[in-house]
């Protein structure tokens, strides 16, 4: 191994952060909420249910599920689920004004908490269909559904 490798190797070992930093996985259930598929998703839109991107709104216009709306939720908290709900912000205004109307939320999955959160907060406001799909965007284009 020469010089240069060796001290990139060295600094790359400063800098990177341990294995143990990854950020945790979303529970994989929600009490009061379904847990759903892509597949399971997209017949739920396609008798209309609206279907809700999470995500900041730059990564919206990048590529969101054809359909869904953008309803960014504001995450401060830590992603944990014994989140502080208090240091973030979610415009459950723009969710339907009936609670028992059925409601998709999504956004990157695995890391990603933002729909888990939205999940959470809309059941804790009342709403009584809550959809997740904890596979987000990523599962939905593994299984070739259409983005925009």
């Amino acid at each position: 191994m020469t010089l240069v490798a060796k001290l990139l190797l060295a600094l790359w070992a400063l800098v990177a952060p341990p294995a143990s930093a990854a950020l945790p996985l979303t529970p994989p259930d929600l009490p009061g909420v379904t847990v759903v598929t892509a597949a399971q998703a997209r017949d739920l839109m396609a008798k209309g249910v609206l279907m809700v991107d999470t995500r900041v709104a730059n990564e919206y216009v990048e590529q969101h599920i054809k359909g869904a709306v953008n309803i960014p939720y504001k995450e401060k908290s830590a992603k944990a689920a014994n989140y502080d709900p208090r240091l973030d912000r979610f415009d459950l205004s723009k969710l339907p004004s009936r609670k028992d109307a059925p409601v998709i939320f999504y956004c990157n999955a695995g890391e990603c908490w933002k729909s888990y959160k939205a999940s959470r907060t809309a059941v804790k406001a009342g709403y009584t269909n809550i959809y997740w799909l904890r596979g987000g965007i990523p599962e939905w284009k593994s299984n070739g559904l259409p983005v925009e």
